[in-house]
């Protein structure tokens, strides 16, 4: 009821806005001299936060619109939420495609046409599939696409003489020797097989532990019927994943100490720091790793598939959304549309440097070897075009992926907790929030 309330609200102050803007010849409304507002999950300064000045810039340059960029890293949704509260949206953000549903549910988001979007043809139909809300409408427009694979420290395998992992078995070989066997050579036990971002905070462990389910042919839920989907994270490829990971925290022991603690901010440190040597991640820390160890220590390995399924790797980017409330709404569009165009991905993507936004390009005409050279980018696209799995496209991914993670971190802190009983545990709780959201079979 609350976000009724605060649709209808919200509603009404659109409609206050639209009384008083000039009407566009497609009917949108549009202050042609108004500038839009770009919030982007970033922090300010940051390559990644120049790499968006550069795209609105030469959207400015391109429209005659005006832009200011706002970076945010540090708890973006909850400023948001405070925006959104007080009825000051922005005019646009660039956030996770898994932030969809929680946007859409809060009535912040506009409804996009496809049929009316220039370019909506240019953009891959698995891109264009991260932006529909459970009511098979689009409620976003794709600008950046992305799946996660292993970067490997190649210098230590090459040391250890040991091959590229092709099973789970191989790689959980790999990261034990990179644990025991000092891959560094100084003679000390200071190195970690698997760098693990596994903290609750933002759903984090469930987040890194979803290629491993996914990977093995499991779910967190499987559909059952339209718009209706039941509990899948305890039947037993999930649990089978999940128990995978556990051995690598309690019976290898190869994992980052505190793992269960670290978010993604000092998982990066961890790689670069040469304190672990295998982490699962999606390739915006690529440059930054190129750049801080060297070319030739990095290789980007596909995770191989489990031993009961897959291949299967967390897919997942970011949207353009185009934000309820805004007097500019084909102002709102032209951005988009601008962002998606070959022109605006080719300056989000950035070359190889540091600080892309676009990851892989969601405008299937651009040439992406022709824009990076480095040709572990073309392995990530491949892992997105073959394995690439989007989270389920329920009303609100997030409470999920919270409570995922509380339940995922509780069974790797503890070594003694039983696997099959916590994911029992899971579905139930799962199948609660379903039920909350009208979701549930």
């Amino acid at each position: 009821m609350k976000r009724l309330r605060y649709a209808a609200a919200l509603l009404a102050v659109a409609t206050a806005l639209s009384a008083t803007a000039c009407g566009g010849d497609d009917g949108t409304k549009q202050n042609a001299k108004g500038e839009l507002e770009i919030w982007i999950r970033q922090a300010a300064g940051s390559d990644s936060a120049k790499t968006a000045e550069r795209l609105a810039q030469a959207f400015t340059q391109s429209s005659g619109i005006p832009t200011k960029v706002v970076a945010i890293f540090d708890d973006f949704e909850t400023k948001l939420q405070q925006q959104g509260a007080q009825h000051k949206l922005p005019d646009i953000v660039i956030n996770d495609t898994a932030q969809l549903g929680n946007m859409q549910s809060q009535g912040w988001l506009r409804q996009v046409d496809k049929s009316t979007f220039a370019g909506a043809d240019k953009i891959s139909e698995r891109a264009w599939k991260a932006a529909v809300a459970t009511d098979g409408k689009y409620y976003g427009v794709p600008f950046s696409a992305q799946a996660f694979l292993l970067l490997v420290r190649a210098d230590w395998r090459k040391k250890l003489n040991l091959p590229e992992p092709k099973t789970w078995a191989d790689l959980a070989a790999l990261g034990a020797a990179f644990t025991k066997n000092d891959p560094d050579g100084n003679g000390k036990a200071d190195t970690a097989g698997f760098d693990i971002p596994g903290t609750t905070q933002r759903g984090y462990m469930s987040w890194y532990a979803s290629s491993y389910i996914w990977g093995n042919g499991g779910d967190f839920l499987e559909p059952a019927g339209t718009g209706k989907w039941k509990p899948a994270i305890d039947n037993a490829k999930s649990v089978e994943a999940v128990k995978w990971l556990q051995d690598r925290f309690c019976v290898d022991k190869s994992v980052n100490p505190g793992a269960v603690n670290v978010n993604t901010t000092t998982a990066h440190e961890v790689f670069e720091k040469n304190q672990a040597g295998i982490y699962l991640v999606g390739p915006y820390v690529l440059a930054r790793f190129v750049k801080s160890l060297g070319s030739d220590k990095v290789e980007a390995i596909a995770l191989p598939a489990g031993p009961s399924g897959g291949p299967g790797a967390l897919a997942e980017g970011e949207n353009v959304y185009l934000m309820a409330g805004s007097d500019n709404e084909a102002g709102q569009q032209k951005f988009a549309e601008f962002a998606t165009s070959v022109e605006g991905q080719k300056v989000g993507m950035n070359a190889d440097n540091p600080g892309a936004i676009v990851r892989l390009p969601v405008n299937t005409s651009v040439d992406m070897a022709s824009v990076r050279q480095d040709p572990r980018w073309l392995t990530f696209k491949k892992v997105y075009d073959d394995a690439g799995v989007y989270s389920p496209p329920v009303p609100n991914w997030a409470p999920f992926r919270q409570t995922a993670a509380d339940a995922i971190n509780a069974v790797m802190a503890d070594c003694g907790a039983d696997v099959q009983a916590a994911m029992g545990k899971l579905a139930g709780q799962l199948g609660d929030l379903l039920a909350k959201q009208n979701a549930r079979a």
